[in-house]
């Protein structure tokens, strides 16, 4: 794994839940032990330790993170504490119920998981919020973005299978709906990105070139606008090349938005365990300057402490 998170050695759960209880029952919390051990185990270790807990207090842990942190900081200690799918169902739940739909929270989660991934996600979604992904996406959001949405949460994409022979026709289809923009070249479009395996993917992509002259990601660009467009763009993106995708929206997320701080805590946790070493790598790349440097820059307190733990950073990255 290329993850910054790993599991802890030697761990004791019992040890630790003794060390949170003391730490969140204090007089006032000691944020640092918190700190300390959430971001230091992996999320199957910290389900132990949330086990170790209840019996040990009879209390939820969660909750009691709850009750005794504020702001981002709780955000990020709470967001640790759900398994990998029941976070992408938390965040696809605000995203979809909150005020304003969170069309960017969609698009990072939904362009990004595998088939698994996406199963696994709506199973957590139904156990938690008693309601359907699909039927949720359908009813808040519309149009050609609400239609490939629904598609990728099918997560019906094909694994592994990739034909030479079909990908200049696929290729050529895509160009045809860069061109006519019609409700139904879209929709070839969007089923051709949501329902081709990675491999077929990265073939129909060359000979997109081949045929076009243009790289896909600029002519869906120049083609189309809005959600819908940006969706494809990540779609196409993570299938070239995720942590690159990851660094640029978190850039985006630092730098755009003056510190978007649910899109950089949902990121961080999500790819903790599985690609944010080579998303820092892609960030410095690109960036010329680390993801710790601008974390650091951008974040204070408790919650920097806690984002620059789970980011992990190297000494020369300070």
């Amino acid at each position: 794994t290329q993850g910054t998170i790993l599991p802890a050695p030697n761990f004791n759960p019992i040890m630790d839940a003794q060390l949170l209880g003391g730490a969140l029952q204090g007089i006032s919390c000691e944020k640092d032990v918190l700190i300390e051990i959430l971001t230091q185990r992996c999320n199957s270790q910290r389900l132990m330790i949330a086990e170790a807990y209840r019996d040990m207090y009879s209390r939820d842990l969660i909750t009691d993170i709850k009750e005794n942190l504020s702001h981002h900081f709780k955000e990020v200690m709470v967001g640790l504490m759900y398994p990998p799918a029941s976070y992408d169902a938390h965040e696809l739940w605000h995203a979809l119920k909150g005020v304003d739909t969170e069309e960017k929270c969609l698009i990072d989660i939904l362009a990004s998981r595998s088939n698994m991934e996406i199963f696994q996600m709506k199973e957590a979604y139904l156990m938690q919020y008693n309601t359907d992904l699909q039927q949720d996406i359908d009813s808040e959001t519309s149009g050609h973005f609400r239609d490939t949405l629904m598609n990728l949460a099918q997560g019906t994409r094909m694994e592994g299978y990739a034909d030479p022979s079909t990908a200049a026709q696929d290729a050529m289809i895509l160009w045809e709906a860069c061109q006519q923009k019609t409700g139904e070249h879209k929709n070839m479009l969007q089923m051709i990105l949501c329902n081709r395996s990675h491999q077929q993917l990265w073939m129909v992509f060359q000979e997109f070139q081949n045929i076009s002259g243009q790289d896909i990601v600029d002519a869906i660009n120049e083609c189309y606008d809005g959600y819908f467009q940006e969706l494809l763009v990540a779609i196409v993106l993570c299938i070239r090349d995720k942590p690159s995708y990851f660094a640029y929206r978190l850039y985006n997320a630092i730098h755009d938005f003056g510190f978007h701080n649910k899109t950089v805590i949902r990121i961080l946790i999500a790819r903790s365990e599985i690609d944010l070493m080579n998303i820092r790598q892609r960030y410095k790349e690109r960036y010329g300057k680390s993801l710790f440097h601008d974390i650091k820059h951008f974040a204070s307190g408790h919650y920097e402490s806690a984002l620059l733990a789970i980011c992990a950073g190297d000494t020369e990255d300070y």
